[in-house]
């Protein structure tokens, strides 16, 4: 069994997307980092950056003793790795760094700007034109560079990999971010191809279950609760 504390963010997404391809038995475990659930000590023993998704597997390919996992491009490393899915082997060397690759954009470039977009133009209480245009024009050059790599292909990869299941729930939100989709025909259709899944339908389904009222409005109490934190001794 597997324990993923979660919650409805882009990150959270990438790993019930997998876990649905995959059709591993999993508890999803709530974390509304709204109310500051991420601070609980139990969640903070498994996720010490007080960030959703963690994970426990509680069944791990060794047979020894639960196995604790943070940070998504971690977790879809390590359940890529435990099925033998969605990620090339050791063997395939150029295919496997095709997928790690992307899937590091996604972790240090795509996931980060398209979070401060998010920011700015969506969850501050001052809006700051420079700061807004900076983001959206920053994501806007990140939908370039995926577009070109998608055109020709399918998916990002030469198969469906954890590369697509982490750029993807950060594309859904497209509206949000500034961003005309018909600008970028590529994504546009790798954007709805994704969608259409089976296991993408199941994934974003589990998401009304936790979280059915989401909603891009914080409260100034949440607000402090995700923005206003300090390292604490």
């Amino acid at each position: 069994m597997i324990h993923l504390y979660y919650w409805t963010t882009p990150n959270g997404h990438k790993v019930t997307m997998f876990l649905e391809e995959a059709g591993l038995d999993y508890t999803l475990k709530g974390i509304d980092i709204n109310a500051g659930d991420q601070f609980a000590p139990d969640f903070l023993a498994v996720a010490p950056n007080n960030r959703i998704p963690a994970m426990v597997d509680h069944a791990p390919a060794d047979g020894g003793a639960p196995v604790s996992v943070f940070e998504s491009g971690a977790i879809l490393i390590y359940l890529a790795e435990k099925t033998g899915l969605f990620l090339p082997g050791p063997k395939d060397i150029r295919g496997r760094a095709v997928v790690m690759e992307w899937l590091m954009w996604q972790m240090a470039g795509l996931g980060p700007m398209l979070g401060q977009n998010h920011h700015f133009a969506i969850y501050a209480p001052e809006k700051i034109d420079y700061a807004i245009n900076r983001y959206v024009d920053e994501t806007n050059r990140l939908y370039g560079v995926l577009d070109k790599r998608l055109e020709g292909r399918d998916f990002i990869a030469d198969a469906y990999s954890i590369a697509d299941m982490a750029c993807f729930p950060w594309i859904r939100p497209h509206k949000r971010q500034g961003q005309q989709i018909d600008d970028f025909p590529n994504v546009k259709r790798w954007l709805e191809v994704i969608k259409e899944r089976p296991a993408t339908q199941r994934a974003y389904a589990r998401a009304d279950e936790i979280n059915p009222n989401r909603s891009s409005t914080v409260s100034d109490e949440a607000r402090k609760i995700l923005f206003g934190q300090r390292a604490t001794t």
